[in-house]
């Protein structure tokens, strides 16, 4: 069969192996559809994401069809659509034992630590599939992953319908984010440097925009705060920057959600945490999250068509990728197809 590897940074190839076989375990055999790429997905390729390792077999937002069961698999038969959980976690470390698996002390994300969906067969456990609603395409049905992490983000800040949300960034993590604050929250700003994405935010309905580039973010939002700050705000542009930034934005008292992964180097103020009492939460992966976004789907709460903008077939991922790196302003979401 044939897979995408990124043998190590910037160098990406198409190989041949064997197709894997179910076991007690992997009891389930999946034949993929669609993969999303991801910004995480960009970070392996260029040798900026500090988590992942080499040879890999990237990928983690996965959709298939199941083509073979395991003789213990019950809620599972051939043709069923899934998407597929990316974390692998012990289950018995100290975040196991606490209910966050998500950052497991033996973590292993597919895609990541091992190889992912970007092969046209994937073994995984029958835990870890989740039917599809028949509502989605499998192309759209890519964007349920991004969802769970937009879930995970707003449940790390324990967001609240009174509370006042930032969201800084507006790219495909902010505006998933988006869809799931507005479900929790009433007032909510968005910013990022472009106008076009600026106004799709308030079409999507933030109730204020700020372009970073013309304006001073922290005036802005306080005065879209009535001088507090936020009182929440959540980083989807996760840039060298961007922390340092929000500690400015946010009022006392405050939550800030970092997502980002970079190891570089970033400022941040002691005096803005400690007189403000500041509370800088970390928000990895998805905790157990794909049941809930399912749900808002089968609800009409939370809408993923048309969400993808472009796909190419798993033979062009390097065409794929370098359409990524172009920064085109008309990508959202690419997906591979198989």
């Amino acid at each position: 069969m044939k897979a995408v590897q990124i043998t190590r940074p910037g160098e990406l190839n198409i190989i041949d192996r064997n197709q894997p076989v179910i076991d007690e375990i992997n009891n389930v055999l999946i034949q993929m559809t669609a993969a999303g790429i991801c910004g995480s997905d960009m970070g392996i390729y260029h040798g900026t994401n500090a988590a992942a390792t080499y040879p890999r077999v990237i990928g983690h937002e996965m959709v298939g069809r199941v083509a073979e069961t395991g003789s213990n698999v019950s809620s599972l038969k051939p043709g069923n659509r899934v998407i597929i959980n990316q974390v692998t976690s012990c289950g018995h470390c100290y975040p196991c034992r606490i209910g966050r698996g998500n950052v497991c002390d033996h973590l292993a994300v597919r895609g990541v630590h091992i190889d992912g969906g970007y092969q046209e067969f994937l073994a995984v456990p029958e835990s870890d599939c989740y039917l599809l609603p028949d509502s989605l395409s499998d192309t759209d049905a890519v964007m349920i992953e991004p969802a769970t992490i937009a879930i995970q983000s707003c449940t790390r800040a324990q967001l609240i319908n009174d509370d006042m949300l930032l969201i800084f960034g507006f790219g495909a993590l902010g505006s998933t984010i988006l869809k799931i604050a507005r479900l929790l929250c009433r007032h909510i700003i968005v910013a990022d440097i472009a106008d076009s994405k600026l106004e799709e935010a308030k079409a999507d309905g933030a109730n204020y925009t700020i372009n970073v580039l013309k304006e001073d973010l922290t005036e802005k939002v306080n005065e879209y705060t009535y001088g507090h700050g936020a009182t929440v705000s959540i980083d989807s542009a996760c840039t060298k920057d961007s922390l340092y930034q929000l500690l400015k934005a946010t009022g006392n008292a405050g939550r800030i959600i970092t997502m980002g992964f970079s190891v570089a180097p970033t400022e941040v103020n002691q005096f803005l945490v400690t007189s403000k009492e500041l509370d800088i939460r970390g928000s990895r992966l998805q905790n157990k999250m794909f049941g809930n976004a399912i749900e808002l789907i089968k609800e009409g709460k939370l809408d993923l068509n048309g969400t993808v903008s472009h796909t190419f077939p798993l033979l062009k991922a390097q065409e794929a990728f370098d359409f990524a790196d172009s920064h085109d302003p008309s990508i959202r979401k690419i997906v591979l197809t198989f």
